[in-house]
């Protein structure tokens, strides 16, 4: 019944006859409605979120988002960063994302559509990058699928030691386990662990596309093997390093691996241990001699904490027995 026949019938009733609930409902549902100035400008906001590269999102970065278009799409100032979340949540692809630590604040992330547990797991810090593990798989180096993201996000500027390694000093920092980093969170069935690496200015550093078509920062190839020399627990251990090696063997640039090394400046030789996985991967002399000829000074350790271990004479190097 139309709202104004409705109405105009109701005066011809008695007033004990009127059923006001059903003329409140017919009034309520038949009446025009203005829609909102957000709604309204929906289109516009889809239009945006999808052009973006983007597809993780930290609360503060949808602020910011809301403030820089607010005067564009037309949105009033009563809609604040907690409404328009709420808004795009509600009728749009925005959907709410726990990373949860037992020993840390948990955190929350907003996803836009579907996102790599790798584009989450970068966004947990500023210009962090992906690392070790993470990137030997996101280069193609191992089939395993990891259940471990390794994400770096680097130190302040340190001054370096001045004083001189000696092998006292080496055979202890050696005789015992890895350390690890403690400071992880879990996301969909995955494990991250926040690394916080010497700072390098992202040396060697850039996007690779994951399979949700996001570019995530990660390190580049040669790097990637010497991270995962200088930490093989953050990659599986020796023998998943190995592997990593073989795979990239016609991949990578000795020359680009030297000049990255030699910008890490690490204060351990690490281009021993580098060398010898080179040789077992089954790279060319010519290749590895270039390694070789950065000296061997000091005795070095393929890993930490060997206890039954060989030496190897032309890298110094000990390494666990059977490797």
């Amino acid at each position: 019944m139309d709202v104004w026949y409705y109405m105009r019938y109701i005066y011809l009733l008695p007033y004990e006859d009127l059923n006001l609930e059903r003329f409140r409902y017919i009034y309520q549902t038949s009446m025009p409605k203005n829609p909102s100035r957000i709604s309204v400008a929906l289109p516009e906001i889809l239009r945006h979120f999808e052009e973006m590269r983007q597809r993780v999102f930290a609360r503060e970065v949808l602020a910011d988002i809301l403030d820089r278009n607010r005067s564009a799409w037309n949105i009033p100032d009563y809609v604040v960063t907690d409404k328009f979340i709420e808004f795009l949540v509600a009728e749009a692809k925005l959907s709410v994302v726990p990373v949860i630590s037992e020993n840390y604040r948990s955190v929350t992330r907003y996803v836009w559509g579907k996102a790599s547990p790798f584009a989450v797991a970068v966004s947990l810090r500023p210009n962090a990058f992906l690392s070790h593990g993470s990137a030997v798989f996101l280069h193609g180096l191992t089939n395993q699928i990891p259940r471990t993201i390794y994400i770096n996000k680097e130190q302040s500027v340190k001054p370096r030691s001045g004083s001189p390694v000696i092998q006292e000093n080496l055979d202890r920092a050696f005789s015992g386990q890895q350390r690890k980093s403690r400071y992880s969170f879990t996301h969909e069935g995955s494990t991250i662990i926040l690394l916080s690496g010497k700072y390098t200015d992202r040396l060697e550093v850039g996007p690779v596309k994951v399979e949700t078509g996001e570019d995530v920062d990660v390190t580049r190839i040669e790097r990637t093997l010497i991270d995962i020399a200088v930490r093989p627990d953050y990659a599986g251990g020796i023998y998943q390093v190995l592997e990593a090696y073989r795979t990239a063997k016609d991949r990578i640039s000795v020359s680009t691996l030297i000049a990255t090394l030699k910008k890490l400046d690490y204060v351990y030789p690490y281009h021993q241990s580098i060398g010898l996985y080179m040789d077992r991967a089954g790279y060319e002399e010519n290749r590895t001699k270039r390694l070789l000829a950065l000296g061997t000074t000091l005795d070095f350790y393929l890993t930490y904490g060997i206890k039954d271990r060989m030496y190897d004479p032309k890298w110094r190097l000990f390494f666990p027995k059977g490797f």
